[in-house]
């Protein structure tokens, strides 16, 4: 089988390589085989403007003169500068003499329309503008040793596996099926970026992600191990898109390629692709939790490959040597000065250093929007406050759809508890400030396995401040607050449920925000004896709860009105289970006065009855301050202890409870 590596062996071709004066290019090569095989030199005088076209090609390179393979196979050794790239294409696949010229004519066809009606009169009636594998195999046949045929290179050989030719899929008989090349590779041959559906060429994302010195030496230590191997890929875990392409892009700059980021399922024709571009295949994947993807073969592509993947699911590279890399959180050196390249502002910097654990994507990100939300202010530079709104916005998606955003800002004094709990409260606020660094100058046994996660649980009856604790906490911390929304989290399906928990706690982790479980028994309540295969699946998931919170990496906070209810394995994964009981009268008389503000007519000896006889939690005393704040607005007054014993007597209602007689109202009392 001849190659255009070695001068052509095939029937009535010469063995030298005489080297034409000028370069001819490959095109003139193929339009002069056309003229051979539609108009001899023989041909009576020809009228069809067509067939003058070809033979005006064919004269001017000499091919009626002498001998046309000969001169076809001195171009090889001497090509012409516009062949350069596909003559290099050409070696990298090991392309046969007939494949190389098919290519050739394939492309031209869509680069110059008079081709296209050279190949539609030479193949009329049955073929189009493009050339069928009939037409090729007829015109390149002396290109080919006696005894095996052109169309068996055409349909068999390496241009069609690597998806440089392309025969159409019709119902057509094959020497009638068409043959084409892709546009993005005629766009590559001609020097330019065209990526396939489903692909990307250096994204416009990951250049704006600024990464840490530390991220761009192992970027630079995991290139060096990729750097002329074979077949070997490299897989980073990284819940922080654009992060993750940032990566890949600095391991491709270090390989002397570009990235080629690759989201759909079709391979083919990215091997051309690739080689005429200067191309690396990152592949990016979506898993889940205990979900398992095969990294695709690139037909004819046997160089390395990277994966980009979140915290889930299990990549199979098959027999391929796989390194794995998670990104990291930069150390707080190179936050400070991450967070000054995206704010501007270096003092303001240190202290988002200090205070949140945001990888480069993140910082990135946040960083963009600040700045847009003080350009819309007219300001040049970013306050705390453009950085707490940005926060919100959570890169890539995914968070608002399985959680509710608690956006309520619950200051200090709006947090009225007894002072017990205050001061568990404001231990659980410093373990959550120094996980960061928290086993510096530790012994082995505390840092080994330990995680910057914090995970706590909130017991008590309702309306005893769980949820409004929460936001107290996220408050105190300067991040964002979700619930998570137990309904578009849980599913029927097996194995959705915890697809989205995974999903749901990756962002959480890369967003840094501080997750609320509300009634959180129902997700990690008890495993049950297995009896049926709902117990099994059910157990399934507690399982994969259980071990997913403890290498939780953010702040987790549960709530439930007893801790009986959860699975015992789960009390030593919890940093810290905090008791919410019935405030005391004390406690009682400060809610009372925390949510009646300065509006109301309350005496002193009124405050304290009510306060010492009413026995409710602080969510109940909200309802009844709001109640009783829609009387006094009706009567254009403010609350008085009519208006209060009122609407207290509505909330025992509620509870099912009898009113003290103390708090009855007198006859003069409606």
């Amino acid at each position: 089988m001849p190659k255009h590596t070695a001068p052509s062996t095939a029937r009535g071709a010469s063995t030298s390589r005489p080297t034409p004066s000028v370069a001819i290019r490959l095109r003139d090569h193929a339009l002069a085989a056309l003229a051979l095989y539609a108009c001899p030199a023989d041909t009576p005088a020809i009228e069809a403007p067509e067939l003058q076209f070809l033979r005006r090609h064919a004269e001017a390179i000499g091919a009626y003169q002498g001998n046309w393979m000969a001169t076809f196979q001195a171009s090889l050794g001497a090509p012409a500068p516009v062949d350069a790239s596909l003559l290099s294409l050409a070696r990298a696949l090991d392309l046969s003499d007939v494949e190389l010229l098919a290519v050739v004519l394939a492309e031209a066809v869509e680069d110059q329309a008079m081709i296209g009606r050279v190949i539609a009169h030479l193949q009329a009636p049955v073929g189009g503008s493009r050339p069928t594998i009939g037409l090729l195999g007829a015109v390149f046949a002396p290109l080919v040793p006696t005894g095996e045929r052109a169309t068996d290179l055409l349909v068999d050989g390496p241009a069609r596996a690597s998806g440089l030719l392309v025969v159409s899929s019709d119902a057509a008989p094959l020497p009638e099926r068409s043959v084409s090349v892709p546009a993005a590779l005629c766009l590559a041959l001609h020097g330019r970026d065209a990526a396939p559906a489903g692909t990307t060429i250096d994204d416009v994302a990951a250049s704006s992600v600024r990464l840490a010195p530390s991220m761009l030496a192992a970027a630079a230590h995991h290139a060096a191990a990729l750097d002329g191997s074979a077949r070997r890929a490299l897989v980073v875990r990284t819940a922080s898109p654009s992060e993750g392409r940032a990566v890949a892009s600095a391991v491709a700059g270090a390989l002397r390629s570009r990235p080629l980021f690759i989201e759909g399922s079709e391979v083919a024709g990215l091997a051309p692709l690739m080689h005429l571009r200067g191309l690396l295949p990152i592949f990016v994947f979506d898993l889940g939790p205990g979900e398992r993807k095969k990294l695709p073969a690139i037909p004819l592509y046997h160089g390395p490959a990277i994966v980009l993947a979140g915290t889930e699911g299990t990549v199979d590279a098959g027999s391929s040597p796989t390194a794995h890399w998670t990104l990291p959180v930069p150390p707080i050196d190179e936050r400070r000065a991450l967070w000054a390249s995206a704010i501007g502002d270096a003092s303001l910097a240190a202290e988002l250093a200090r205070g949140h654990r945001h990888g480069s994507g993140r910082i990135a990100h946040i960083g963009r929007l600040a700045r847009h939300r003080a350009a819309l202010d007219g300001r040049e530079l970013t306050t705390h406050d453009d950085v707490a709104a940005a926060s919100w916005v959570v890169e890539g998606g995914g968070m608002d759809a399985l959680a509710q955003p608690i956006t309520d800002r619950i200051p200090d004094e709006a947090f009225v508890t007894t002072p017990a709990l205050r001061e568990e409260m404001e231990h659980l606020l410093l373990r959550c400030r120094a996980r960061d660094g928290l086993t510096d100058g530790l012994g082995a046994s505390a840092i080994a396995r330990y995680r910057p996660g914090v995970r706590a649980l909130f017991v008590g009856p309702s309306g005893t401040g769980k949820t409004l604790a929460a936001g107290w906490l996220a408050t105190q911390l300067g991040v964002p607050l979700y619930r998570v929304d137990l309904a578009a989290v849980t599913s029927k399906y097996i194995g959705e449920t915890e697809k989205n928990l995974a999903q749901l706690l990756s962002r959480a982790e890369q967003a840094e925000v501080v997750l609320l479980f509300d009634e959180a028994d129902s997700l990690f309540g008890k495993r049950t004896d297995v009896k049926d295969s709902n117990d099994r699946f059910a157990n399934a998931q507690t399982n994969y709860l259980l071990q997913r919170i403890e290498t939780f990496e953010s702040i987790a906070l549960l709530t439930s009105n007893s801790r009986g209810r959860f699975d015992s394995a789960f009390s030593r994964r919890l940093d810290a289970v905090i008791d919410f009981t019935l405030p005391g009268p004390d406690e009682r008389r400060a809610l009372w006065l925390a949510h009646l503000g300065a509006g109301h007519s309350l005496t002193p000896r009124e405050l304290n009855l009510i306060a010492a006889r009413a026995d409710v939690a602080g969510g109940h005393i909200r309802n009844i301050v709001l109640s009783a704040a829609v009387l006094a607005h009706d009567e254009k007054a403010p609350i008085s202890w009519t208006h209060v014993v009122r609407s207290l007597g509505g909330e025992y209602r509620k509870l099912g409870r009898q009113l003290p007689a103390e708090l009855m109202p007198t006859n003069g009392e409606r």
